[in-house]
């Protein structure tokens, strides 16, 4: 069996973290995995996620001192996974860690990359105000018109995905800010991609790191990859909700046993 690394960058976000990883846990009961928390906080974060790792085998920390983003700290993460599929979500709790398994069956399929999306059928951005709704149609846009390799990805702004970490092997990752999923898109070889419908949901606690420095990063990060991203042949295909369960349900059955029906 395959196992899961879940990268969760986090800065300021002591709130969420022991809710995220009892998440995390409940979703992937069954299969080997990791957290590997890389915290960029000012707060007492650090000291929470150190609380559950004296309990908590699976949790890891790797905690950055006057050192701020969150593409570097996925590439850092990225660095310290053991896993064989290396997932990546927010701390926020508006990425469900529930889709994680539904993403570890897709990667079972064969895919190179599975990445959740709001904007396909059974999808929904509800987790969104108008302003960030905005903010994040703008930038799939940008993304899209300037980075060729994007136009097949329903939503490749989404900080949610998980792909094969030999797929990492000597990428060209030079991430800037806060978007890592555009540079992996861009800067990784792979063919097949799953997308699979999820729900972003509200912010429980914390507060929001999108401001115009973010989005300026962004708009330079998309220029730079334009010079050296990747030209894939994809082939994507987009699970409905009903393949999910139906998926879900083959692989419990196929590979995991009666007891997790």
């Amino acid at each position: 069996m395959k196992s899961m690394s879940v990268i969760v960058p986090t800065f300021n976000e002591r709130d969420n973290i022991a809710i995220l990883v009892n998440q995390i846990e409940k979703s992937l009961d069954g299969i080997e995995y990791e957290i590997v928390f890389v915290d960029d906080s000012t707060d007492d974060t650090p000291a929470k996620i150190k609380e559950i790792m004296e309990n908590d085998s699976h949790v890891k920390l790797y905690h950055r001192e006057n050192e701020r983003g969150l593409a570097s700290a996925v590439l850092l993460g990225f660095n310290m996974a053991k896993g064989d599929y290396i997932a990546c979500m927010d701390a926020d709790l508006q990425h469900p860690a529930s889709i994680l398994f539904t993403m570890y069956v897709a990667m079972e399929t064969g895919a190179d990359f599975c990445i959740p999306s709001r904007l396909i059928y059974g999808g929904n951005d509800g987790g969104l105000n108008l302003y960030r709704k905005l903010i994040s149609w703008s930038a799939k846009m940008i993304g899209k018109i300037i980075l060729p390799c994007l136009r097949p990805i329903s939503d490749p702004t989404s900080g949610l995905f998980v792909l094969k970490k030999v797929l990492l092997d000597n990428a060209d990752l030079r991430p800037i800010g806060w978007k890592i999923m555009i540079e992996v898109l861009a800067a990784t070889r792979y063919h097949r991609v799953i997308e699979v419908p999820y729900t972003f949901r509200e912010r429980v606690a914390g507060e929001s790191k999108i401001d115009t420095k973010v989005m300026f990063q962004y708009v330079k990060q998309c220029i730079g990859l334009r010079k050296r991203y990747v030209k894939n042949r994809l082939i994507v295909k987009r699970w409905t909700p009903s393949k999910c369960d139906k998926m879900i349900q083959k692989y419990r059955t196929e590979k995991l046993g009666s007891g997790y029906q």
